[in-house]
C-alpha cells in the first residue's frame, strides 16, 4: 500500500513548491502588472537559491523534493534521491529520531533547531541544525513534513577547540606549580647562598617564561628568530638548566633543520609537556637524571628521540592517558605524525615520527 502522500514523480524543490502554490489562491501585489514575474516563481526562486538544504517528505518518510542546497550538503542529485526513504541519510544508531519526528509533526508540531548527524553519500557524518515544518493541504489536512538543514560541523569544531583550550588552560596552571615546586628544587642543590639561590631562581623562572610563552600561537618577534629545531630545543629546556657548564642535563644530536612558524608552537608544546613530566616525576627529578633528545631525518620524514637516563616512572600506567597525553597526541596528530613512549631499562623513551613537509609549516 502506498500513501498517496508519498507518489510523487521526480522534481526539483522550487518546481514541486511552484506547483502547490499554484494549485492554492495567492494574492499579489494589488498594483502588480502582468508583465510582472508571478510572486510564487520568487518563493520558489529564494527555497531554491537557499544556502540551506530544503527537503519535503511525505508521512511515510519518502522524500518529495530537494533542492540545490541539500545536494551540496549530501551529496545526492534530486533525480537520484527522491521517492527514497528520508532514513537514507540517518546514522543506523540514530534512526529512531525519524519516527519521533514523525509523531510530532502528525500532531501539527514544529521542531526548531534540532542538532543531530545524518550521513553524507559517501557515508561520512555531518553535523546538522534541523527545523521540521508540516505541510498542510488545501483543506488542512497534513500530508508531509517540510525540513531546512544547515551545517553546524564548523560551530561543532569551534565548540571542541574552546574546550579543548580551556582544558588545557588548567593543564597549564596546574603544572606552572608543580615546575616552580621542581626549579626550588633543582636551584637548592646547587646553591651555596640564599643571593645565588634567588639569582638561580629567577634566572630559571625567566627562561620559564620564554619557553611558555613558545607554546602559543602569538606574533611576537622572537618566534622568528627560533628558526631551527636546535635552536627551539634550547629555548624550552633552558628552565631546567644543567649543573655547571660542563655538566649539560640536556643533550640535543643528530640533525638540525629550519622550522615555520605552526612548526614553531607545536614543537615547543611537545618539548614543554616533556620537559615538565621530566621535572615532575621523571629524569630531571634526580641530580644524576639526564635527556638526551636525538634528530635524525631524511628527505620525507623527521624522527625525534626523547630519551631519559635516570629517574624512575614504573609506577605510571601508559595506558591511562591524562590530559597531557591527550594535547600530546592532539598536537601529533595536527602535524599528521605518530607517537609511542615506552620504558626501557635506562627510562623513558618517547618517539616521535613527523612529516617534514609539516615541519616547513
Amino acid at each position: 500500500m502506498t500513501d498517496a502522500s508519498d507518489a510523487t514523480p521526480h522534481r526539483s524543490f522550487s518546481t514541486y513548491v511552484l506547483q502547490a502554490m499554484r494549485r492554492a489562491p495567492f494574492f499579489g501585489e494589488p498594483d502588480a502588472r502582468s508583465d510582472d514575474p508571478d510572486p510564487r516563481d520568487w518563493v520558489a526562486a529564494v527555497i531554491e537559491g537557499s544556502d540551506d538544504a530544503s527537503i519535503s517528505k511525505g508521512l511515510r518518510g519518502n522524500i518529495r523534493s530537494w533542492n540545490l542546497a541539500a545536494s551540496r550538503l549530501f551529496g545526492y542529485t534530486a533525480d537520484v534521491v527522491i521517492g527514497k526513504p528520508i532514513t537514507i541519510l540517518i546514522p543506523p544508531e540514530r534512526l529512531e529520531e525519524e519516527p519521533a519526528i514523525l509523531a510530532e509533526i502528525k500532531r501539527g508540531n514544529r521542531v526548531d533547531h534540532f542538532e543531530t548527524v545524518r550521513l553524507k553519500k559517501d557515508g561520512s557524518p555531518v553535523d546538522i541544525s534541523l527545523t521540521v515544518s508540516p505541510i498542510h493541504n488545501r483543506h488542512g489536512e497534513i500530508v508531509g513534513a517540510s525540513k531546512i538543514a544547515r551545517d553546524i560541523s564548523d560551530k561543532r569544531r569551534a565548540e571542541e577547540q574552546k574546550d579543548l583550550l580551556i582544558h588545557e588552560m588548567n593543564h597549564r596552571v596546574k603544572n606552572l606549580f608543580a615546575l616552580a615546586g621542581g626549579l626550588v628544587n633543582v636551584s637548592a642543590r646547587a646553591a651555596q647562598s640564599v643571593p645565588d639561590l634567588v639569582s638561580d631562581l629567577q634566572g630559571k623562572f625567566l627562561a620559564l617564561s620564554r619557553a611558555h610563552s613558545l607554546t602559543v600561537a602569538i606574533a611576537d618577534s622572537h618566534v622568528h628568530q627560533i628558526t631551527t629545531l636546535r635552536a627551539l630545543v634550547a629555548a624550552v629546556t633552558e628552565p631546567y638548566g644543567s649543573d655547571g657548564p660542563c655538566d649539560p642535563r640536556i643533550i640535543f644530536k643528530g640533525s638540525d633543520f629550519p622550522l615555520g612558524r605552526s612548526a614553531v608552537t607545536s614543537i615547543a608544546l611537545l618539548l614543554h609537556e616533556f620537559a615538565t613530566n621530566a621535572l615532575k616525576y621523571g629524569a630531571l627529578v634526580e641530580p644524576s637524571g639526564r635527556i638526551v633528545i636525538e634528530c635524525s631525518d631524511d628527505e620525507a620524514n623527521v624522527r625525534l628521540t626523547w630519551r631519559e637516563i635516570g629517574g624512575s616512572r614504573r609506577g605510571v600506567d601508559l595506558s591511562k592517558e591524562g590530559f597531557g597525553s591527550r594535547l600530546t597526541r592532539a598536537t601529533v596528530d595536527a602535524l599528521a605524525g605518530s607517537f609511542s613512549r615506552e620504558f626501557t631499562e635506562n627510562g623513558l623513551q618517547i618517539h616521535l615520527n613527523l612529516p617534514r613537509a609539516k615541519l616547513r609549516e
